[in-house]
């Protein structure tokens, strides 16, 4: 039986082994749309990446000091320097970039204060939904699952305001958008039309999107259907996004199977990111495959991601998961549009992948089968590449 939460439950959301309850503690940066008149061309299929030893090699320790965040959870922020933030921050320290998060919905988070939106509620089904309706404009969570998109937004773009957490872009912008019921289940007709939202597209009988995103964040897979290829609507969804310039990146999943079979992460033109350890190596839950582009810091049990959380015990989570794997690519990847805010989503995906960090003696995993993409995120490298790059300005 697939595994999405602590208790290895067949859920749409992609959370690890070691999430504590959510009566315990945990729980995104819209990028500006091109300027009127520019348009993205249609772009050719994104082939899955063959792991392969990245150009890049990893790059100096060395962090000036006014990279270095005084919030107070940062000193246990492993993540961060395994993934070279702050060197990046020096380069880049963040802008207004847009990001859609389609999760469980929308919590009023203080890391985030005046950089979230209440996006809209895209769940369909009443039985599920948790608020007595079907799609409304209220994304607000509802259940035990509703801290997973505050955690996923957090890791993104938590301040560095002198409190709690630091996210990887604190200045970006999150959309909450609300794809997953109370029961953490998401509906592929659901998702299609949140994808489609998120970036500015018209859905019937929602109101416009006044913040739509260049990057969305897909911490999940489509329930309801079989885990065995990506789902044609959702396939189809994702081609009509990228060709209007925005980069879906998705968790691969908690399976500890092959991510082919899985959506979003098994579809053409989608940056699927699977979980490693702090040492690079793959926890036993991470999905793996061809269909994985990169890894990032997802945890593993008993060192999980610290996050801000207003639901968490002390204000605090430490869940693992490739749901929180994800979000630092696509916090990463804020960073190149705030400073290359025309990069196109083929360029985006190319800096991130090319940039990456080789495993431990070139693999993920003892298995050769078990392929993690072609690195671990290097936030500092990924944000080198674009600013030596003409492309994008």
């Amino acid at each position: 039986m697939p595994r999405r939460f602590g208790r290895r439950l067949r859920l749409g959301l992609l959370l690890g082994v070691a999430l504590l309850p959510a009566s315990q503690a945990i729980k995104l940066v819209p990028i500006p749309a091109l300027p009127p008149g520019v348009t993205t061309p249609a772009l050719p299929e994104i082939p899955p990446v063959t792991p392969a030893a990245p150009a890049i090699k990893p790059l100096p320790t060395t962090v000036p000091a006014q990279s270095i965040p005084t919030d107070p959870l940062y000193p246990r922020q492993w993540n961060l320097p395994v993934i070279h933030a702050a060197q990046a921050w020096a380069l880049a320290p963040g802008g207004p970039v847009t990001v859609a998060v389609l999760d469980t919905g929308y919590v009023n988070s203080p890391e985030l204060s005046g950089r979230v939106v209440n996006g809209h509620d895209f769940v369909s089904d009443p039985a599920r939904s948790g608020d007595g309706d079907g799609r409304d404009p209220d994304a607000t969570g509802v259940g035990e699952y509703a801290y997973h998109a505050e955690v996923v937004a957090n890791i993104i773009a938590a301040g560095r305001d002198g409190r709690g957490m630091v996210g990887i872009n604190p200045q970006a912008k999150v959309v909450q958008i609300r794809v997953a019921g109370t029961d953490g289940l998401v509906d592929p007709t659901d998702l299609v039309d949140a994808m489609k939202w998120a970036v500015g597209m018209s859905i019937p009988g929602v109101p416009a999107n006044p913040n739509p995103a260049r990057l969305l964040n897909l911490s999940l897979y489509a329930d309801f259907i079989p885990l065995t290829r990506c789902d044609p609507r959702i396939q189809a969804a994702i081609d009509v996004i990228t060709t209007k310039g925005a980069v879906v990146i998705a968790g691969a999943a908690n399976d500890g199977a092959d991510s082919a079979g899985y959506s979003p992460a098994g579809c053409r033109n989608v940056l699927t990111v699977t979980s490693v350890t702090e040492a690079g190596t793959r926890p036993a839950y991470a999905n793996w495959g061809r269909a994985v582009a990169l890894a990032a810091p997802g945890g593993e049990q008993g060192h999980g991601i610290v996050s801000s959380s207003v639901t968490g015990g002390g204000g605090e989570r430490t869940p693992n998961g490739t749901s929180f794997a994800a979000p630092h690519a696509t916090g990463v990847a804020s960073l190149l549009l705030s400073v290359r805010p025309r990069l196109s989503p083929a360029l985006l995906r190319s800096y991130l992948t090319r940039s990456a960090i080789p495993f431990p003696g070139g693999r993920c995993d003892p298995e050769p089968a078990h392929t993690c993409g072609r690195g671990t995120l290097n936030a500092e490298a990924a944000v080198k590449l674009a600013v030596a790059s003409s492309a994008g300005k």
